[in-house]
């Protein structure tokens, strides 16, 4: 028996390396990394990818690959306590700079101080244009667990999700602005945005606390790879399920919800920002 009781052990420990080797590779096989950016299981065995900000650098996770549409998903678990002018991020780019030739679709999380609800900006760039931004209250406490972000980004519309809740749908125009040709990196990054993220920049980080950490796990893609200028994207088997997933109506009961119970800032009716008329999408929508 006792034989058969450390037979059986082994196999355990076995099956638990087998998986901690096999959830090491979505930080390993798919992201580089800048910064301090420390790696550590959870007690369930999950890679951890924890990121460390301080006075003197944040720190982010960035894809190996650059990707033309596909569904982008991870698991972060925030800043705990007060949390105010830090930045945690989600999100894709074309590259760096806000010129014309600049796309991005965002997933900002903008800290807060204890108590007050933490911000998702929520945010499209096409072609250097940007301000698009929708603004949401989070309806938990995103640094007391984990929580699953999605991005899906196809060619008719842009669907951001939290928990699988679809919160938001950017959709395409044909003669409006899009973010439809040029590839993209997958960006998890942790940073200060003292002079922006907590009531427009009134609020600093305090750094007494630092250094702060944010967590992620659990990162997901089924996308298309970009193979260069001219060649076709190679695309996984999952694309079928993003690749014409437009909003519906599960989606704009969701989005519908969200808007009204969670929403603080809506670029649509932002009339102040917009003197001289709205972005073409607002009236459409």
């Amino acid at each position: 028996m006792a034989r058969r009781s450390v037979a059986l052990l082994a196999v355990a420990v076995l099956a638990l390396l087998a998986a901690s080797a096999s959830a090491s590779t979505w930080l390993d096989d798919k992201f580089k990394t800048r910064g301090d950016v420390r790696a550590d299981y959870d007690k369930s065995g999950h890679l951890v990818s924890s990121l460390i900000l301080d006075r003197h650098s944040g720190s982010s996770l960035i894809s190996k690959e650059k990707y033309l549409f596909g569904k982008f998903s991870i698991e972060a678990k925030l800043v705990a306590g007060n949390s105010a002018g830090t930045v945690s991020c989600f999100y894709l780019t074309s590259g760096p700079g806000n010129g014309t030739d600049h796309d991005e679709i965002d997933m900002e999380f903008m800290g807060n101080t204890t108590g007050d609800p933490v911000v998702l900006n929520t945010n499209v760039w096409a072609s250097g244009d940007g301000k698009k931004e929708h603004q949401f209250d989070l309806w938990f406490d995103p640094a007391a667990d984990f929580h699953r972000y999605t991005i899906i980004w196809n060619k008719k519309n842009i669907i951001f999700q939290v928990d699988d809740v679809t919160v938001r749908a950017f959709k395409r125009y044909d003669d409006l602005p899009y973010p439809d040709s040029r590839p993209m990196e997958v960006h998890a990054t942790f940073w200060d945005g003292s002079f922006w993220a907590t009531r427009n920049g009134a609020v600093k980080i305090d750094w007494t606390k630092a250094p702060f950490l944010t967590s992620y796990r659990g990162y997901m893609e089924h996308a298309c790879v970009s193979k260069g200028k001219g060649e076709k994207s190679d695309c996984d088997g999952g694309s079928e399920e993003w690749m014409d997933r437009v909003a519906e109506d599960d989606d704009r009961v969701t989005i519908a919800w969200a808007k009204r119970n969670c929403m603080s800032y809506n670029y649509c009716a932002d009339g102040w920002r917009f003197p001289k008329g709205f972005p073409g999408e607002c009236a459409r929508n």
